[in-house]
C-alpha cells in the first residue's frame, strides 16, 4: 500500500517544491469548494444556528483525520491542527449561510413545527 508521503518526491530547490504545492492546490481548492457547498446544505437542512456546532461530530472528524494521517506517514498532531481551523472556519460560515438563506425566505425550524 503506498502513503501519501510516500508519494512526495525529493526537492533539490524550491521551485521543485512550489511546483508540487501548487499541483496538490490545483486539487484541494475545488474540494474545498465542494465542501463549502455541503455547509450550505448543512444551513438548509439545520436550518437552527444552536445546531450548526456539533461537538460530537468535531471530535469524531478529529479523530477519523488523525488516524488517516497516521495511515498515511504523516504528523496526526499537524492534521488535527488543520482541521480544527477548518471547521471553525466552516462553522462561521454555516452560520453566514443559514442567515442568508433566511434572508432569503427560509423559515426559521420553529415556524415549520
Amino acid at each position: 500500500m503506498s502513503r501519501a508521503i510516500d508519494k512526495v518526491p525529493h526537492c533539490t530547490n524550491m521551485a521543485e517544491v512550489r511546483q508540487g504545492v501548487n499541483a496538490l492546490d490545483d486539487i484541494l481548492v475545488p474540494l474545498l469548494v465542494q465542501r463549502s457547498g455541503f455547509m450550505t446544505q448543512a444551513a438548509r437542512v439545520k436550518n437552527d444556528a444552536q445546531l450548526v456546532r456539533d461537538e460530537a461530530r468535531i471530535a469524531a472528524i478529529v479523530e477519523r483525520v488523525r488516524a488517516q494521517a497516521t495511515a498515511e506517514g504523516g504528523s496526526p498532531e499537524l492534521i488535527e491542527q488543520v482541521y480544527r481551523a477548518m471547521m471553525e472556519l466552516f462553522i462561521a460560515y454555516e452560520h453566514q449561510e443559514l442567515a442568508r438563506l433566511r434572508a432569503a425566505g427560509l423559515a426559521p425550524q420553529a415556524d415549520k413545527e
